[in-house]
């Protein structure tokens, strides 16, 4: 397995459309947008700088473009029309940092909600504790559809369970869908504000809780890009113990929305299996690592597990999941709920960014363990695509993976070390030491890159998590579906509110 390649190239803000035009065009993706308010040695004069990581693989490609403002007017000119992602990250660094993308297609808020106080920006380095609410400046401006027969359904941002907080509204006819705008950001929390300052072992905790159900996933991205930064080399055995870790969340994950799916079209009996199931895939990796969601078995340099899962536990497990999934597909009812519900097309996916299994179900190949491994999976690794991008893809896509998974914690469990197994850290002298961390979560790749003090303590970390993507596209999948059928389709996708707003 060979190390990743990276390249870093500095460019006047007036060179950056040029170079950015050039990879996308090459294949490459914008996989992250990082805003820098550097120390310059003043106060009064600090040096901004936005770091564009571009990724393709295989072979492992990353390439930054560190592109260097003026302090007394940050501003870069958009990539919006080159990337729809673009865009996104550009609206985002507006609202957290000030930062203004010159001649964007849609100025308006992401981030920033009426109450927040104009000329406050979280993430500056001046920006100091949260001020009181300030006056609101006016109703978020949703795209208002008229016509006959034309009306709007608004729902949440409060909703009736226990997801985060989202506002969604529809434009429908009947019970046709015309358009749904989706707006989130109602609980961010300061994540990536929270980070700077802290030893790097001390931001793993944080790491592990970006998004409650993807705790392996971001403390993998978090530790790989610490290792890179640091130039710590990680035992082949670790790397061997964290993919089996990743593959484990991925399981359980993907079997409680296989029967959360079931029970969106009224087969609660089924979801009831499912959360057995899953009750037994909790427990599991307690025993392997001591927390039902795996925290702690990720750690800077290595890993750290307490057993092996046991191979006839996987088996009976296994054929209760084959079992769930069959009962499922064999049903009338769920075919046809399913089937040509909310389809979000390859072109679509494509054009979005969009990654995971919601890429997949549609036909588009991603996956960071080929494209960007930490491990090597031999022949053992298989990723697979549908191509109808509807809800019943979308599940299919699941209980396939979920297959994938058992295999591959079957293999990568035999000679997978118990106990803390890890190389400490060499000490950091140089500065601004930075770091890349890429690895499939189970919604899909999750990017993280973090720099590094002179001191060693954490300056910056900026990341990714695949739900930044993948909203985008819900609207896209629900023109022209039913209202009805939005809770089904929305938990097809079921995207992170907490990754999604740092």
């Amino acid at each position: 397995m060979q190390p990743p390649t990276r390249t870093v190239t500095d460019l006047d803000p007036a060179e950056l459309p040029t170079h950015a035009k050039e990879l996308l065009a090459a294949g490459h993706r914008l996989a992250l947008v990082a805003a820098h308010h550097d120390d310059q040695g003043t106060e009064s004069d600090p040096g901004i700088r936005v770091v564009y990581l571009f990724v393709q693989g295989p072979p492992d490609t990353r390439t930054e473009l560190h592109v260097h403002l003026d302090p007394s007017n940050p501003s870069v000119p958009s990539l919006a029309g080159l990337s729809f992602p673009a865009g996104r990250f550009e609206r985002e660094m507006r609202d957290l940092h000030g930062i203004v993308p010159l001649d964007h297609p849609m100025p308006r808020r992401l981030v920033r909600h009426p109450h927040w106080p104009r000329g406050w920006y979280p993430m500056h380095p001046d920006a100091g504790p949260p001020p009181p609410f300030g006056v609101p400046e006016g109703p978020f401006p949703f795209l208002t559809v008229e016509g006959p027969g034309v009306y709007e359904i608004p729902v949440g941002p409060v909703h009736a369970g226990l997801i985060e907080p989202g506002h969604f509204r529809f434009s429908v006819v009947g019970e046709t869908i015309l358009k749904l705008k989706a707006r989130l950001w109602y609980v961010h929390k300061g994540i990536e504000k929270h980070f700077e300052g802290r030893e790097p072992a001390r931001g793993l905790a944080l790491a592990e809780r970006v998004s409650g159900d993807t705790t392996v996933g971001h403390a993998l991205a978090y530790c790989l890009a610490i290792e890179e930064a640091t130039r710590t080399h990680v035992p082949a055995q670790a790397r061997r113990a964290r993919a089996l870790l990743l593959e484990l969340e991925r399981l359980h994950n993907h079997v409680t929305d296989l029967g959360a799916l079931c029970n969106d079209v009224g087969h609660g009996i089924l979801n009831a299996h499912a959360w057995r199931i899953r009750e037994q895939l909790l427990r599991l990796n307690q025993q392997i690592t001591g927390h039902r969601l795996l925290r702690g078995g990720v750690i800077p340099g290595g890993s750290a597990l307490r057993a092996r899962p046991d191979p006839a536990e996987l088996k009976a497990i296994g054929a209760d999941i084959r079992d769930l999934i069959a009962l499922a597909l064999d049903h009338i009812t769920i075919r046809d709920r399913f089937t040509g519900t909310a389809i979000l097309p390859l072109q679509a996916a494509r054009d979005l960014g969009c990654l995971g299994y919601v890429a997949r179900a549609s036909g588009l190949l991603t996956d960071a363990r080929q494209a960007h491994p930490f491990h090597d999976y031999d022949d053992a690794l298989t990723t697979r695509t549908l191509g109808s991008g509807d809800v019943l893809a979308r599940f299919q896509i699941r209980a396939q993976e979920a297959e994938d998974s058992l295999r591959l914690i079957g293999y990568l469990a035999e000679g997978t070390p118990v106990g803390p197994t890890h190389r400490p850290a060499p000490p950091t002298n140089d500065a601004y030491r930075s770091g890349v961390g890429i690895t499939e979560g189970w919604r899909g790749t999750i990017t993280t890159r973090v720099e590094l003090a002179p001191d060693g303590t954490l300056s910056r970390v900026k990341i990714t998590d695949p739900s930044f993507f993948n909203w985008p596209a819900l609207p896209v999948a629900l023109t022209n579906t039913i209202v009805p059928d939005f809770p089904l389709t929305n938990k097809s996708f079921n995207l992170s509110y907490a990754g999604n707003d740092l």
